[in-house]
């Protein structure tokens, strides 16, 4: 039976909620937790089954790739390639919020995100939602997918999600989120920044910090 916690109680101990999270992500079981605008399925991105879990609950086309979530930028350096100079003061100064960073895996890492290891870039960013970064920064990398059937529109309300109770080891509630703008997403290959998708971050904002950000012809 799922646990239900509430993150809007100020009775309640913020440190062992967040121990309750990584003791579950480390047992390879998922949680439902709140980022910004939409709650999200989460589990270890380096246990297989509960990325695989993920992407059955969604029920994911076969080859989507989870997104990682991590808690500072030193974790993301430690995992991909090419985190140079103008990738660092892209995400200083939009870390954490919602721009989203695809760029290569570092080599050797062992998790499978979805895509059997196919792809040449993970999708990664630091969330302002705090809950969930903390527990990234106490657990190290988590695999994220919208906790909805892949297609749907992401839910903002904890009262319905598509999984049953033995499906997950907690809820962490924090009510209704606030609607808001999706992540804006960038691409990086040899220090060079393409934007894909503009999003609460423009391409004037990220301009701000570097002229050198390529658009799609």
């Amino acid at each position: 039976m799922a646990e239900r916690f509430s993150l809007l109680d100020g009775a309640v101990d913020r440190s062992e909620l967040i121990e309750r999270a990584v003791a579950a992500l480390r047992d390879g079981k998922l949680i439902i937790a709140p980022l910004e605008h939409a709650y999200v399925f989460v589990g270890d991105a380096f246990n297989h089954g509960a990325v695989k879990k993920i992407h059955l609950l969604r029920q994911d086309p076969r080859g989507v790739a989870a997104q990682v979530i991590v808690g500072e930028i030193n974790t993301v350096k430690g995992i991909t390639r090419e985190f140079g100079p103008t990738t660092t003061a892209l995400c200083e100064k939009f870390w954490p919020g919602l721009l989203t960073l695809n760029i290569a895996p570092a080599q050797g890492l062992v998790w499978d995100l979805g895509d059997e290891r196919t792809l040449d870039e993970i999708s990664i960013r630091i969330p302002a939602a705090d809950f969930l970064r903390d527990v990234a920064t106490a657990s190290g990398p988590l695999a994220i997918g919208a906790a909805a059937l892949s297609g749907r529109p992401a839910t903002r309300k904890s009262t319905f999600f598509p999984a049953l109770d033995g499906d997950y080891a907690a809820l962490f509630d924090a009510g209704e989120l606030p609607e808001g703008p999706t992540s804006t997403v960038i691409s990086v290959k040899d220090d060079g920044v393409l934007l894909r998708r503009a999003g609460a971050i423009s391409l004037a904002d990220l301009r701000a910090v570097t002229p050198n950000i390529a658009v799609p012809a």
